[in-house]
């Protein structure tokens, strides 16, 4: 290292922090005051379409529900393709 070269020296005490995918960042405590701050600012009015245990809710207004016929015409269908792949199995009836 040449005598030159200066480290530059983060204002505050710095902590490791390990992330999901194993990485270890090195955070300052105000980095992680200002994250806190802004994950609680965020979860203040939790959107209920946006739930972690629901993959594919989507938020419509009243009176666009979707038609039951969309369920109905989905069964047919995918009834319709089993039945087609089953008569490909030998053996069969």
């Amino acid at each position: 290292m040449a005598s030159d070269e200066k480290t530059e020296k983060p204002s505050g005490r710095a902590q490791h922090v390990t992330t999901k995918t194993g990485r270890i960042l090195r955070v300052t405590e105000e980095q992680l005051a200002a994250a806190q701050s802004a994950k609680a600012a965020a979860s203040a009015h939790p959107d209920p379409a946006r739930r972690t245990d629901v993959l594919f809710r989507v938020r419509r207004d009243e009176g666009h529900e979707i038609s039951s016929w969309w369920m109905i015409g989905a069964f047919i269908v995918t009834s319709g393709v089993v039945i087609a792949l089953l008569s490909w199995v030998p053996g069969g009836a």
